[in-house]
């Protein structure tokens, strides 16, 4: 299969190759358990080094797509159609960060703010539109495009104090009268706000990949809550292919999934784990994310990005809502996020944990 390195290409050469290949395993073109070319063979056909066929295929494996066999070469451990149920997942210690380990440099943070109060003065007392000011907008849906591959317009974002307050918007705009479906185990407080809002909800027991196949089947739920990266506190990503199963069964039975995607930006693989919104990104995937890890816990400003499907419906049913989120924060979030400086800080901390062993000693 020919593969083609844009060399004018502002992504990185290891960026582009990663991307042709995982297009060829999603689609079939390469079989499950069938061999991938060797690193010299692809080297030589795109024209690029051996480090770069590397790092492509390290991603893959990362994300659970390959397999590297010892002496053997690399494997496709693909396979869309899985449907078995995983073993029973078994709590373990993640390698989880305290606000004292990851925390954003607080000289970066107060120069910003600084910078936000000369700069926009006196409109910093002005109210702040209901979804969310558009500078900030604009800027997470710039940075969700950059590292997740989220492509977005910022009309889909909508801001709020906290993934608490958003879930309670959710709740609204899909309604009571449905099942929601939460990983079992999971962070408690996503049960008791769903249930706060008068939901009911169906906990799904998790596998070593992501919920149960048979969970899955099980529930009545149209709902499913899911952390795909790291869940807390069993520690379990959810593989390639759960994450397209979770789609599939949203499609099947006219369902949403809502992508709680909290601590993904501290993965230890060198690209940032696939989101469901990124594979789905039309109609049945509501994506969550917050700055309370990232920048500090303090600081209570998460966000969500709608599909289109729901833009005119969360307008008529919530769209009235004030933001709950003070302009100067939204400022100068949007300003680390324009200035690099909130990607510089989660590089830094990516590598240190990557040079740091886990409690396991691995």
């Amino acid at each position: 299969m020919g593969y083609h390195i844009e060399k004018k290409n502002a992504q990185s050469a290891y960026l582009q190759l990663y991307e042709q290949l995982r297009a060829d395993i999603v689609s079939g073109a390469y079989a499950y358990g069938s061999k991938l070319p060797s690193k010299r063979q692809l080297a030589e056909d795109t024209g690029t080094s051996i480090v770069t066929v590397e790092h492509a295929y390290g991603i893959l494996s990362d994300e659970g797509y390959i397999d590297s066999r010892q002496r053997s070469g690399y494997y496709v451990n693909y396979r869309a159609g899985d449907c078995f149920p995983g073993a029973a997942a078994e709590p373990r210690e993640g390698r989880e960060l305290r606000a004292s380990e990851n925390e954003f440099p607080f000289t970066v943070l107060a120069r910003t703010m600084r910078r936000v109060l000369s700069d926009y003065g006196e409109a910093l007392l002005v109210k702040s539109p209901n979804n969310g000011c558009a500078e900030l907008r604009q800027a997470v849906a710039d940075y969700l495009a950059r590292s997740r591959g989220i492509r977005v317009r910022p009309a889909q974002i909508v801001v709020g104090s906290g993934a608490e307050y958003l879930y309670s918007l959710i709740v609204q705009l899909l309604g009571r009268e449905r099942i929601y479906a939460v990983e079992e185990p999971s962070y408690e407080k996503i049960r008791r706000v769903y249930q706060a809002n008068g939901v009911e909800c169906d906990p799904l027991r998790l596998g070593a990949d992501g919920v149960r196949t048979d969970e899955l089947r099980r529930t009545a739920a149209s709902v499913l809550h899911v952390t795909p990266f790291h869940s807390f506190p069993s520690g379990v990503t959810a593989s390639a292919g759960k994450r397209v199963e979770y789609i599939r069964w949203a499609k099947e039975r006219g369902g949403f999934i809502v992508e709680d995607d909290f601590d993904s930006e501290f993965s230890l693989s060198s690209k940032a784990e696939d989101t469901v919104f990124s594979l789905e990104p039309e109609r049945s995937v509501i994506y969550i994310n917050t700055f309370s890890k990232t920048v500090a816990p303090s600081l209570r400003v998460g966000y969500m990005v709608l599909p289109p499907v729901l833009l005119d419906q969360f307008e008529r049913m919530v769209g009235f809502y004030s933001c709950t989120v003070p302009l100067y924060e939204q400022y100068v979030l949007a300003e680390l996020l324009r200035s690099g400086d909130f990607e510089r800080h989660l590089n830094r901390e990516r590598r240190k944990l990557r040079k740091k062993p886990n409690k396991t000693g691995q």
